[in-house]
């Protein structure tokens, strides 16, 4: 039971990012002729998901805390399955980032469900390296959806913009999730903190022999020694505002980068998609050792990696160094999100858990939707140099919070 809801959860996480890639591809799209938006136009078009994920990320996750992880991560992926289908369909730029708008409450909220969700029911020992197992084959999703667009752009199959056709498969893997999710237990754990002690048995014992006692959850050793609350939540909302303008924006602005570089669309295209790829190979690679450096030391090490990527991407001028300083870019970016997250969700108790770390979530949804809105006239402005002085500051502003935040759990949690 534990392989079938990692796998579910994979592939529900998989069409989240398949469906956030979508938003490089549009990058580029709207950057190029024909259809080429004015700055400030595209610059809200790519913002609108995450406007919509600011309200979705606490809501769902207040939600969660009291109707249960399952219900809401299912609820999320039919919203998901509408509203895509109806970006599909829009008519203008308007009416696409309206649907992308709502879509952003679904995107925004799952992610920090399904690591609560994962937190609550995975073995403490090895929690780490299965969430970044996950998460390493979700992330397939993201070069899916930016190579799909490409290899139908040429095509337009039934007279329908590649990018359409897009927005029609997210929708289609939505709706064949929502039905997926339903075959999930609940968290039992959650379930015990809501006093369903019958329930939380039952579905424990559908985990059997691997599930962890739940009188664990909350008074092991090393849940003990966790930080107060309230400056573990700070710490977790800060680094979270932070991480965008370097793990988001580059991504999202890199199609807009090369297209202003004088790069082709399809060329452009072909870079994103294939340097999408680094985050399934970094998570991938960083399950192997996530729980054997302390959490803050795993994220700093991301942080420099990143800092030494984006320099490299702004200085290279052939294809190649491009491709391999943003897939190592984004290799590093896809370790340090989940590492993040992961503390972030340890640090929570589990009846809590859901609500502390979707709010502390908002804050990377807020950032996200502000890096768009106020990086790409920079980069039309003031060119790529001015764009990576922004990530830069980001990430030195992260190194130096990890360097005061409180301690998460150790090399191989017991709780």
């Amino acid at each position: 039971m534990h392989i079938v809801t990692m796998v579910v959860c994979a592939v529900a996480f998989a069409f989240d990012l398949f469906e956030m890639a979508l938003g490089s591809a549009l990058a580029a799209v709207f950057s190029a002729p024909p259809h080429k938006l004015p700055t400030a136009q595209l610059s809200w078009l790519l913002a609108s998901v995450y406007v919509g994920a600011i309200v979705g990320a606490p809501l769902f996750g207040w939600l969660a805390d009291r109707f249960g992880r399952k219900r809401l991560m299912t609820s999320l992926m039919a919203v998901l399955a509408v509203t895509s289908a109806l970006a599909g369909a829009s008519s203008n730029s308007t009416e696409l980032g309206i649907w992308r708008g709502l879509s952003g409450l679904a995107l925004g909220a799952y992610p920090a469900l399904m690591i609560s969700y994962l937190t609550d029911l995975l073995p403490a020992r090895k929690r780490g390296p299965l969430i970044f197992l996950v998460v390493g084959i979700a992330s397939l999703g993201a070069p899916a959806g930016v190579f799909l667009v490409r290899g139908l752009t040429p095509i337009a199959p039934l007279g329908l913009e590649a990018w359409r056709w897009g927005f029609c498969a997210g929708a289609a893997g939505a709706a064949a999730v929502t039905a997926l999710l339903q075959l999930l237990p609940e968290s039992p754990r959650w379930l015990a903190t809501r006093g369903r002690d019958a329930e939380a048995l039952a579905a424990c014992l559908r985990f059997a022999p691997g599930m962890p006692s739940l009188a664990t959850s909350e008074t092991a050793p090393a849940a003990q020694a966790l930080a107060p609350r309230k400056r573990a939540w700070v710490s977790v909302a800060l680094l979270f505002f932070a991480s965008p303008w370097s793990t988001v924006a580059f991504p999202l602005l890199a199609g807009a980068l090369l297209v202003n570089r004088g790069f082709r669309l399809s060329d452009t295209l072909l870079y994103v998609a294939i340097s999408n790829f680094g985050p399934a190979l970094g998570v991938m690679l960083g399950a192997l050792g996530v729980d054997r450096l302390e959490r803050r030391l795993t994220l700093a090490l991301c942080a420099m990696a990143m800092l030494a990527a984006g320099v490299g991407f702004v200085l290279a001028d052939s294809p190649t160094v491009l491709m391999l300083c943003s897939t190592a870019f984004m290799l590093a970016a896809a370790l340090y999100v989940p590492s993040l997250s992961v503390y972030g969700a340890e640090l929570f108790p589990t009846r809590s858990r859901a609500a502390a770390f979707g709010g502390a979530w908002t804050f990377n949804r807020v950032g996200a939707a502000l890096a768009p809105i106020l990086l790409l006239p920079l980069l039309h402005t003031a060119g790529s140099m001015a764009l990576m002085a922004v990530v830069t500051v980001s990430l030195l502003l992260s190194l130096g919070l990890l360097w005061v935040a409180p301690a998460g759990v150790a090399k191989r949690p017991i709780s």
